[in-house]
Order: structure tokens, then sequence, then C-alpha cells
């Protein structure tokens, strides 16, 4: 018996010796199992291929020429269901050995030539452990890999079921102060990313782009309900009280760092094309792309919205009224994309879930 041999350590290799000899299995079984392997012992071919494919095993030692099969037409039964078994052929005489194309077909990982010393045997098995080890490692890495993607999966939903709630309820903050704008932000978020889609922007923009809108009033949480509430037109100090809520804004959403990528936007909803808007007086492109598009949604929600202080105008009339201001309030190209999508609403309106399931939700309009 060889010295220094490779004698698997963490999980024992098993190893399935089939010989229509009872001698020479019972001299394989003593001989590896004192090397260290799990050796088991089959003198039928037909129950070594059912136990192959009932049990797990490793390595098979097979000999060849057998009764009533031989070992390649055994082999050929188990590569029906089975390739990661490793297989040896044993023997008499290299001579009735299979011709090597078989052996490759039939992915058989080498022969041995029988005798009295088990040496050359030992060297293909350890051949064969060190490849299963390999294997092994693979397995338990790729096996390791797809649990760390389960659990990144698992805490990913969770942030985004966190997230959804912290949206919705912040949402609901501000739709609870005022039945006349709930559902506002919902119908003003749909249709920024509608228009975002019709420009050809990635899926991304257009997720954030309707966050976005969910959140550009998040700022008149702070405003007095002495002015978010008033019945009538406000005046010159109130509305300068309300124009202060993209800056409220800001500061809400500097709270929370999910929110970060859309504060350009909501803090610049409320420029203008002309440089004439609020709170910095940006003019044309230096405009961040979803403030200029939210403008335009924000504002087409609120003419056609009843409030207290005023009554609804029809859709189609919105829509001429921001022609009419394209190039000095809206970006006149994202105005043209605008109208000609809301022009042709016919298409959508009655048929896509999401804008069913809000557009009513601004009853009290009056259209």
């Amino acid at each position: 018996m060889r010295k220094n041999k490779l004698i698997p350590d963490d999980n024992a290799i098993k190893i399935l010796a089939v010989d229509d000899d009872p001698t020479m299995t019972l001299t394989i079984a003593s001989y590896f199992t004192a090397s260290g392997y799990i050796v088991e012992t089959e003198n039928s071919p037909e129950r070594a291929v059912e136990r192959v494919r009932n049990e797990h095993f490793d390595i098979m030692l097979l000999d060849f020429l057998m009764s009533p099969i031989c070992g390649d037409k055994v082999v050929s039964a188990i590569r029906e269901f089975n390739d990661e078994l490793f297989i040896i052929l044993l023997t008499g005489h290299k001579s009735l050995a299979p011709p090597i194309k078989t052996i490759r077909a039939l992915n058989i990982q080498g022969y041995f030539e029988k005798s009295e010393k088990f040496d050359q045997l030992e060297l293909l098995i350890e051949s064969c452990v060190k490849s299963i080890k390999q294997i092994r490692t693979i397995t338990e890495y790729r096996d390791s890999l797809a649990r760390v993607n389960e659990q990144l999966n698992e805490a990913k939903n969770r942030l985004e079921r966190s997230y959804s709630e912290m949206t919705t309820t912040l949402r609901s903050i501000v739709d609870a102060r005022d039945i006349y704008t709930r559902g506002h932000s919902d119908r003003v978020a749909y249709l920024a990313r509608r228009l975002s889609a019709e420009l050809g922007r990635s899926e991304g923009e257009c997720s954030i782009i309707h966050v976005t809108g969910l959140f550009h009033d998040i700022g008149k949480i702070k405003i007095p309900d002495s002015i978010l509430l008033k019945e009538g037109i406000l005046t010159e100090e109130e509305f300068a009280v309300m124009r202060r809520h993209p800056e409220y804004a800001v500061d809400i959403l500097n709270n929370v760092s999910g929110l970060a990528q859309i504060i350009p936007a909501v803090r610049s909803h409320h420029e203008r094309y002309d440089g004439k808007g609020y709170p910095q007086g940006l003019r044309g492109l230096a405009i961040p792309l979803d403030a200029r598009i939210i403008a335009l949604t924000d504002s087409y929600d609120a003419m056609t919205s009843y409030r207290r202080y005023r009554s609804n105008i029809p859709p189609d009339e919105a829509l001429d009224q921001i022609m009419e201001c394209a190039g000095t309030q809206f970006d006149p190209e994202l105005a043209e994309c605008f109208v000609k999508m809301m022009r042709n609403r016919a298409d959508w309106e009655k048929t896509d879930p999401d804008w069913i399931s809000i557009e009513p939700a601004g009853v009290i309009k009056e259209r």
C-alpha cells in the first residue's frame, strides 16, 4: 500500500466496487477501506445500475468483462441518468479494454489492468478525488452564493416594502390635510411617468420621476392650515408663504436618504421656462428635466381639478392654455409632447388600470 496517499478528510469519498467475482470486490473493499474510503460492493451489474440510481456514490470501480452484461453496457445505462459519477474500468488484460473512442464517449475516467498491486489504481482514484473535491468546492461556493443572493433579495424586498410604506405614509399626511387635493400627487406622478416614457427615457428614469411626482407637494405639510385651506384667493403675504413649500420639501426630504435624488426636481417644479418662477428663478434648460416635466403635469391636474376658490376647466381647454404658455411658463418641446399625449388620451385613459385606479380619486371634479 502506497504511503502519503490522498485520503479524503471532510467528506469521505464513497466507492462502489462492481465485479461478478465476489473475491475481487472483497479484496478491493478491504484495501480501500483501509485507505480511508467508504467502499461498498456489488456482484450483479444490473443491481449496480439500480444502486447508482437510488444511492449516492462518488466513484465506481467497474469490471469490464462481466455476465450477463459487460461494463460498457453498465456505463451506458448509468450515463442516461448520471453524468457526475467517476468511473474506472477494471480489465483482466490491457488488450481486453474498450477502445479509447468508447472510453471518451462514455465519459470513463480511466481503466486499470488487474494485478496483485493496487498502486496504479490508487493513483487513478486519487486523481478522481482531487476533481471531486474541486467540484464540491465549486458547488459549495455556488450554493453559498445562491444563499447570499437569496438573503440580499429578502433584504431588498424588506427595504422596498419599508420604502413603499414610508412613501404612502408621507403622501397620506399631505392628502389628509386637504380633501380638495386628495389624489393630486398620484395623478401628477402617473402623468409625469407616462410623459417620460413618451420621451423615450429609461425605466429607471421613469421610476424616479414617478416618485418625484408623488412627493412634489410634500413641503405643504409645513404650510399653516389658515393658508392651505383658505376658501378664497390668497393675499400677497399668504402667497409668499405658500411659495416656500418647495424649500420646505427640501428640508423634509434631506432627512430621508432614499429620496435624495428627487430633491432637485421637487425644489424646482415651480420654476418657469422664462426665468420668472420660484424659488431660484432658474431659466430654460437650467431647470432640471424632471422639474420641467412635473411643472406640466402639476399645472394640468391643477387646472382640471376643482378647488375651493375656483372651478375646474375641461381637459382640452387646459391643454390649450398649456400651449399658450409654451416657451414662457413651460418648456416648449415638452409642452408639445405632453399636449399630443393628452390629446390621444382616449387610447389609454379607459384601459390603463393604473390611471383608472387614481383618476376617480379627484372626485370633486366637474368636467
